[in-house]
């Protein structure tokens, strides 16, 4: 293991990237990633060293990237000269052609079995004075990510606190973090909680509706693992008396294959949720209207990660560039839209799109034969346009996309050859109010409803 643009408009300030891993012998050329990248709206990339293949494929776009320093490079890092010399042949033929935002130095190192935890302040301390004699030390900020176990206390969140067996390395580097107004970096990995036992499924993959537990000390209530792993790393940043450092999630992610609990189906939920936790709102229970920035863990299964087998299959796209499952990255302009869940019944979908067509006033004449929207000519295609017309017309609120459990909200434009999914909000004389469905209570009013076909009722104006 090595996988919403500070936006005024978008999201509030979230960020959600993606890890860049590339320890495999079976991914594609960094240029044909690139725009893979740019294809699927990934505004933001980790990579775990300076590959100059790597910064030369995403020059000129608008990707931010995270670039970093291997472990093993830690020990000649504590020189100044070769760290001067590292900026200046592999940093800034690149910059800012590619828009490096930060530096990470090592990678979990206050795991390491040897003295190298001790080489990581030192080598990020020369990191930052050669970035000051480039006089990039504002626009790029160095930080070293950190595993979950630094951590002896994470429940309740308020006491969250740091193992004393750390205190050697973890003062110096928070004291150095603040001083250089640089974020604290951590990997978190719910998916483990749920292995060890420590959790359930619902709970970890955000599909939970209501609180789970509410902080006894703080009375703040949680419905998923991650806002309270956070949390705890916030008490413990606090209790040290570094209650204002920015954290940065610089992994999190859910294998494919490996345990019981890896499936394709769990790490979609767990990310489509994940996605939609951070672009629906800003910050957690503790840190409310926090701008948060999140890596998910990674673009390609490595083939060549050692250790259990879920260590190899967490990648969100094949090495052919196919896409383990879809996974929607939100749009660079700030949009949603509300599309019918592919898990669906048939039944369900019809019901609910005449509803949309009928009683919730969408406009479904592209859906109608000959139309620019009728193919695909699938339950599943109609009822999606529906649902985001109906969506857009009504606020574009979670209220207007849940379809009784049906509707998904994306960040992607679903939009396809002349269809057009593009909406505004509209003015219009009636309001349409959300409604939260229950499908059943609509089913034999709505069958008394559809003598005629439903496409010919619905002429209302699109929304465009």
């Amino acid at each position: 293991r090595g996988c919403s643009i500070s936006w005024a408009d978008f999201c509030r300030g979230s960020k959600v990237g993606v890890a860049y891993g590339r320890n495999a012998n079976n991914l594609p050329p960094p240029d044909q990633v690139a725009q893979l990248v740019e294809k699927h709206n990934i505004q933001y990339l980790r990579i775990y060293d300076s590959d100059p293949k790597v910064l030369k494929a995403f020059s000129n776009t608008s990707i931010e990237l995270m670039v970093g320093v291997r472990n093993a490079d830690l020990s000649a890092f504590q020189s100044q000269s070769y760290v001067d010399s590292w900026l200046r042949n592999s940093i800034l033929p690149y910059y800012p052609a590619t828009n490096i935002t930060h530096i990470t130095v090592g990678i979990e190192m206050i795991d390491s079995l040897d003295n190298a935890t001790n080489l990581v302040v030192p080598a990020m301390r020369n990191v930052v004075f050669a970035l000051k004699t480039a006089n990039l030390q504002d626009r790029i900020k160095v930080s070293t990510p950190l595993p979950f176990g630094v951590l002896s206390k994470s429940y309740p969140p308020s006491e969250g606190a740091f193992s004393s067996s750390y205190e050697n390395v973890l003062r110096p580097l928070l004291d150095f973090l603040e001083e250089n107004q640089s974020p604290f970096m951590v990997d978190l990995y719910p998916f483990y909680a749920m292995i060890n036992g420590n959790s359930s499924l619902d709970y970890v993959l955000f599909k939970s509706s209501s609180s789970i537990f509410v902080d006894p000390n703080t009375g703040l209530s949680y419905n998923n693992i991650f806002d309270a792993q956070l949390d705890a790393f916030h008490f413990a940043l606090a209790n040290l008396n570094f209650s204002r450092m920015k954290i940065i999630v610089t992994e999190t992610g859910w294998p494919t294959r490996g345990s019981p609990y890896a499936s394709i189906d769990n790490a979609q939920t767990y990310n489509t949720n994940l996605i939609r936790q951070f672009m629906d709102g800003p910050g957690t229970p503790a840190m409310p209207g926090v701008n948060l920035y999140v890596f998910i863990f990674t673009l390609f299964s490595e083939n060549l990660n050692p250790g259990p087998e879920t260590e190899r299959n967490f990648g969100i796209f094949y090495p052919d560039m196919s896409s383990v499952y879809n996974l929607g990255f939100p749009d660079k302009g700030g949009r949603s839209w509300c599309i019918a869940s592919s898990q669906a019944l048939d039944s369900d979908l019809q019901y609910l799109l005449n509803w949309a067509c009928i009683l919730g006033k969408a406009n479904c004449s592209a859906i109608q034969p000959g139309q620019q929207c009728f193919e695909p000519d699938t339950l599943f295609s109609h009822t999606s346009f529906a649902f985001n017309n109906y969506y857009q017309k009504n606020g574009a609120t979670d209220d207007a996309c849940s379809f009784g459990g049906t509707g998904i909200k994306v960040y992607t434009d679903p939009s396809y050859g002349e269809c057009s999914y593009h909406c505004k909000y509209i003015n219009s004389e009636t309001s349409y109010v959300p409604y939260t469905l229950s499908f059943r209570p609509f089913y034999c009013y709505i069958s008394s409803l559809l003598a005629a076909s439903v496409f010919s009722i619905c002429t209302e104006e699109d929304v465009s």
